[in-house]
Order: C-alpha cells, then structure tokens, then sequence
C-alpha cells in the first residue's frame, strides 16, 4: 500500500513523487517511491531520492534510502534535507530503522549520513554476487537511523 506524499515538504523543499514500484518478490525487490526533490520557491528538480520499504539482505547492502543532488546545488543540505522528509513516510510504514549506504570514499554522502545521525555499523566487502559489486562497487559504509 502506497500513502500520499503530499506533505513531503518543509520550507526549502518538496518531494514530488513521479513513479512508485511493487515488491517484486521473485527479484527480492520491496515496495518502492521515487521523488525529484524540488526547490519551493521555483519549483525546479534539483535532484532524486526514494524510499524502500521493507528490510532484507540486499537492502543491507544497497539501503532503504537513495539519493542525488545535481552538482550546482550540492553544500545547501538538500539530500539531508530529503532524507529528513523521507523519514516521516518510513514511520508512516512503521518501518523502526533505516539503513542508507554509501560508498567509503563517498565523502558528501558520509557526511550526509553523519549530519542525520546515523551509526556508522560497519564498512563491509559486498558480496561477489551482490549487483552493485557487479557493477564494480567492492565496499559500502553502512548507517542504521533509529526511527
């Protein structure tokens, strides 16, 4: 079940949500939106992030929470920012943790993570299986957030 998402707003930014995706059990996939984040005063798309709901092995690895910012705007908190808003959908689904991953020379996206309170739980060699190590990534920094 999708909720609405209308209130994913404060006084910078909004979340528009332009697609949402079904579990897809047979690929391991959980329910999943998909916002452009936008700047209030002029309705432009500074960047993406998404929510997935639910925990499994390959979340571990690849997060709940995923998220960019187009390089003009970054140092303005925009994806903290987001990630803020995307916790209020997250208890909406009475999710108790979140997990955002980063890679460990992600410096912008360990500070991000950092800045929100997360708990660094461990910097882990992914799996030779797992698709973001097939995509040429070999460790991830995980950050649990306690909702």
């Amino acid at each position: 079940m999708f909720y609405n998402t209308d209130f994913l707003k404060n006084n910078e930014i909004y979340l528009k949500l332009y697609k949402t995706a079904n579990a897809n059990p047979e690929k391991n996939w959980v329910p999943a939106y998909y916002f452009k984040i936008c700047l209030n005063t002029t309705d432009e798309e500074i960047g993406t992030c998404d929510l997935r709901i639910g925990h499994n092995k390959g979340l571990y690895y690849g997060g709940n929470i995923g998220y960019g910012v187009d390089e003009q705007y970054r140092g303005n908190h925009y994806a903290a920012k987001a990630c803020k808003l995307l916790f209020q959908l997250a208890r909406k689904h009475e999710l108790q943790y979140l997990i955002i991953t980063c890679n460990p020379d992600n410096y912008s996206s360990r500070k991000t993570c950092e800045y929100l309170g997360g708990i660094l739980k461990e910097i882990i060699d992914l799996p030779k299986d797992n698709d973001m190590f097939l995509q040429g990534e070999r460790q991830e920094c995980i950050y649990e957030f306690i909702l």
